[in-house]
């Protein structure tokens, strides 16, 4: 049983919640191979034909057949440069000089290479043997025909693009990009490029730090900017939004003042609100609701607040969008030095994460113990460490589990 308290589901429940909502993954398009770099995969990538094809040299030398070494001098038929067609069949004490990345002669099993032996008058002299397969890649030592190379939802990167070429994979199906539409609402809020004589009021970041995490998820960002707090406005511009993207994202008013709007337009809006609070902190007053196949997520408006709900909400709803196999990666790391919970909810604490020799290691300096409000405790390659409801004290050389935040 969870102990939130009574309005609070536990992030674990909100988990399931998110992970129980029926989401389409069919969408695709396809693009061309150049502009296929950060799309998400929308079908397997299987290969027609093994790799190599034939036996192939691994590197600059003279083919041979093994059983010939012994004999120390061998004649030299020729040569064999890459691409080039070869028909001819080794015989006893023959060799041909092939290249690397050749076609294996035919009767040939070894590739001596250059520098173990001396040519000299159409022979070579064997200086040093090889090992029978000596520098020759066999038939399928990359992949064989009908092998998966990429699976469906794998982010496309450059090794990706690379296999896919050598596929000659002219036309790529990935997924078509989620639409998010991203605003901050409140009046204290200044939109980048204003000015304000007031010095109550405190420029905006939360909607250029999310949509900028949502496009790096790959998502494609409608930048709405901020709005103030007025009902009727906030009203008109969620509506507008919601007519052209999957997702809104909103920052700010979600809490329990009295300007706090968002979460009373939202069911005016036709959407069924899924969940509203979650034991988490930062964070708890987050509300994620529906409408068809829309969502709307209001998230709070202090800064790192409103980024770890991000992560935790809005990433996994579009890696679904995209069928993608999970938002982020999460592993386990020892910490290095001792850690106190400060609430009673599911705590996400920015770290610093160290690997040595393969293990992850967490510890937190640097990091300012303070408000929601201080995104630069994000900065330099952090990550999110996850303390339970029932954690309290955390000593040194205990395994945690870390959100990795440089790849999503």
């Amino acid at each position: 049983m969870s102990i939130t308290g009574t309005n609070f589901i536990s992030f674990e429940t909100s988990q399931n919640m998110l992970e129980l909502l029926q989401i389409s993954s069919e969408r695709y398009e396809r693009v061309p191979l150049s502009d296929a770099l950060g799309r998400v995969l929308a079908a397997d990538i299987a290969a027609e034909f093994n790799d190599p094809q034939f036996a192939t040299a691994s590197m600059d030398g003279y083919a041979v057949r093994h059983e010939d070494l012994e004999l120390g001098t061998l004649s030299v038929l020729g040569d064999n440069p890459a691409g080039h067609d070869e028909i001819r069949t080794l015989q006893k004490g023959e060799s041909i000089k092939t290249f690397t990345g050749s076609m294996m002669p035919h009767g040939a099993d070894t590739l001596i290479q250059i520098e173990n032996v001396t040519y000299e008058d159409a022979k070579i002299r064997i200086n040093e043997t090889v090992e029978k397969g000596n520098a020759v890649r066999p038939i399928g030592e990359g992949y064989r025909s009908g092998d998966i190379l990429i699976t469906k939802g794998t982010k496309i990167g450059f090794a990706e693009i690379g296999v896919m070429a050598g596929l000659n994979q002219v036309m790529v199906k990935v997924a078509i990009r989620p639409r998010v539409a991203v605003i901050a609402t409140g009046s204290e809020i200044l939109d980048l490029g204003e000015n304000s004589d007031n010095p109550a009021q405190i420029r905006s970041s939360n909607n250029y730090t999310l949509a900028a995490l949502f496009e790096s998820a790959g998502a494609e960002v409608i930048q709405l900017g901020t709005a103030p707090d007025d009902r009727d406005a906030i009203m008109k511009t969620f509506e507008t939004a919601l007519a052209s993207a999957d997702i809104l994202v909103s920052t700010g008013g979600v809490s329990v003042g009295d300007y706090d709007f968002v979460k009373d337009i939202v069911p005016r809006l036709g959407a069924e609100v899924v969940f509203k609070g979650v034991g988490i902190k930062p964070g708890r007053h987050i509300l994620v609701a529906q409408k068809e196949e829309k969502f709307v997520l209001a998230l709070p408006g202090f800064a790192y607040s409103s980024t770890v709900t991000a992560i935790l909400y809005v990433l996994p709803l579009i890696a679904k969008m995209l069928a993608k196999v999970s938002p982020y990666k999460t592993v386990a790391a020892k910490l290095q030095e001792d850690f106190k919970k400060r609430s009673r909810f599911t705590e996400f604490t920015a770290c610093n994460v160290v690997v040595e020799d393969g293990e992850y290691y967490v510890n937190f300096e640097g990091k300012k113990v303070g408000s929601s409000a201080i995104l630069t405790n994000m900065l330099n390659d952090s990550a999110l460490m996850v303390a339970g409801e029932e954690d309290k004290f955390l000593e040194a050389g205990t395994y945690v589990n870390i959100l990795l935040l440089d790849k999503f």
